[in-house]
């Protein structure tokens, strides 16, 4: 089933998702999608509680009100009536967990609901990524038809696995060329600080490159209109319309990141995977090993009869 994208509050429910808003925005250092999820995983569990049997007499969500029990009412719910996957629920549920703490560390709760409450059960499973043919694809259509800018990105998201985020804000100078060697100084995650090593594909196109953005230039791939940082909405815009011209379904940015991170994990030690792709945790990095289904369904194949 699927949920409404901005279901009705009572003024009570408005109000505590405009104070959250309001932290997160103003005292949180979060991308504006972060925020996005953040805020839509809280409107829709205040939605289920207004409207269904857990609301109190006046028919609106306070924090207050809010029980352990009602919380593990709603993961049910997400499992059996809105038959979400494994990943979906926990990712409300961790929105939750989140919007709770917050309410429990401002002192208007006395004590958080959330955190009794567990995450669902879930098969880890590998993340989707492209084979060679359709990498091939998605390159044959940039370099056909695409800007050089454009190139660049494609391939740079192809050779270094970088995050969307961590391409479009990359500046000027934290690209370092070498004669046989190069890296990426970049500032990930929290903060953390990596580099990225540059292979001779990535160094040639940056090489190519680089001499066509103006002196003044700060970052790299600038955007067209406002010459700052390049959105991530724009990249994704920009991966998707070369992946339709190379008839790929619905290819993010985030397909290129994992492509690296399969492509690599082939002969590269997982510890080093993890280091060049900002990984806190080598389980991030394990599931590049892991098979998906095509992989798995190729494997029992193999013994079949006919």
């Amino acid at each position: 089933m699927k949920r409404t994208a901005h279901p009705p509050l009572s003024h009570a429910g408005l109000e505590a998702l405009a104070s959250y808003e309001h932290w997160l925005r103003e005292r949180e250092d979060l991308a504006s999608e972060s925020i996005r999820n953040y805020l839509s995983d809280l409107r829709h569990f205040i939605a289920w509680y207004e409207t269904g049997r857990e609301a109190q007499a006046n028919n609106s969500f306070t924090p207050q009100g809010i029980t352990t029990p009602a919380l593990t009412r709603y993961r049910t719910y997400l499992q059996t009536v809105q038959r979400q996957k494994p990943a979906s629920v926990n990712r409300s549920l961790i929105s939750l967990k989140r919007y709770f703490g917050w309410v429990f560390q401002q002192h208007v709760i006395p004590y958080d609901p959330s955190v009794a409450v567990k995450l669902v059960g879930q098969e880890e499973s590998a993340p989707r990524h492209l084979d060679d043919q359709e990498e091939q694809a998605l390159v044959a259509a940039v370099t056909k038809v695409g800007t050089l800018r454009d190139r660049v990105l494609i391939v740079l998201l192809l050779h270094t696995g970088l995050r969307a985020r961590e391409i479009c804000r990359l500046q000027h100078d934290q690209v370092k060329l070498g004669k046989r060697s190069g890296f990426l100084e970049i500032i990930g995650k929290r903060n953390k600080y990596r580099e990225v090593p540059l292979n001779a594909t990535a160094r040639k196109v940056l090489e190519e490159y680089l001499p066509t953005l103006p002196p003044d230039a700060v970052y790299l791939f600038p955007s067209g209109k406002t010459r700052d940082a390049l959105s991530e909405r724009a990249l994704g815009y920009i991966v998707k319309k070369y992946a339709s011209s190379a008839k790929l379904p619905d290819v993010s940015p985030h397909d290129l990141r994992h492509r690296f991170g399969y492509r690599m994990a082939e002969s590269v030690p997982l510890h080093r995977l993890a280091q060049i792709m900002g990984h806190d945790s080598l389980d991030t990095t394990k599931l590049y090993i892991q098979g998906t289904k095509h992989d798995l369904q190729q494997a029992v194949e193999s013994i079949a009869w006919t």
